[in-house]
């Protein structure tokens, strides 16, 4: 029996994907012009930002979470 964690993980590894294809099916140049310029940004500015965004991720949960 899966538990409700892991159901809403699923469900938002989901919705990540959804997301993730359709920018890739609205504009793939959009895209590839993004892929190219994170390519040529620093590890300590790519690790910065994924640190930030997982942050900003885990409090939009916990508030989610909090007042549901």
């Amino acid at each position: 029996m899966r538990s409700i964690a892991f159901a809403d993980f699923l469900i938002g590894l989901g919705i990540l994907f959804v997301l993730e294809g359709l920018m890739f099916a609205a504009s793939p140049a959009w895209m590839r012009k993004a892929m190219k310029s994170a390519l040529a940004t620093p590890d300590h500015i790519l690790r910065a930002a994924g640190i930030a965004s997982a942050v900003a991720g885990l409090i939009l949960i916990w508030a989610i979470r909090r007042h549901a």
